[in-house]
């Protein structure tokens, strides 16, 4: 099995490059996949508490990462796109230990929302959940794109 989900299509004789309209949707579904998945964590947010809240949120965060990696490089395989948003998270996440983030969340919503403010060791393992997550969601839209 190919690791090709986001690749968009290929012309039929499978030369040249990707069909321009196939990088348009899977730029929209990765657009909508971004709105569904920040849906789901003010959802969760919504009904949930404590540890299901965190982390349940943690994975969510790294899952929203890897659907704009897919937006901005729509051609991305699914290993890549998994691991960039794997990465940036636990980028975002070993930032924590430096402390600006925190400085940075007390002035703003939207920098303790995106960079959080403490470092939290288990949150590496939640970012992975949602990376493995995404990766999984994705190999099966290539499952389906090689069979149809």
């Amino acid at each position: 099995m190919s690791d090709r989900a986001v690749r968009p299509a290929r012309p039929a004789d499978r030369s040249g490059p990707p069909a321009p309209e196939a990088t348009g949707r899977t730029r929209l579904l990765a657009a909508v996949a971004a709105l569904v998945t920040v849906g789901a964590g003010l959802g969760l947010r919504a009904v949930a508490t404590g540890d299901v809240a965190k982390y349940g949120g943690d994975a969510l965060y790294t899952l929203l990462i890897l659907t704009l990696v897919v937006l901005l490089a729509p051609r991305s395989t699914p290993a890549r796109a998994a691991g960039i948003a794997l990465a940036v998270s636990w980028a975002v996440e070993l930032l924590q230990l430096t402390g600006l983030p925190a400085g940075l969340s007390a002035r703003s919503t939207a920098a303790r929302l995106v960079l959080g403010s403490t470092f939290n060791a288990p949150d590496l393992f939640w970012y992975a959940v949602g990376a493995c997550a995404g990766w999984l969601a994705l190999r099966a839209v290539a499952r389906r794109r090689e069979a149809g």
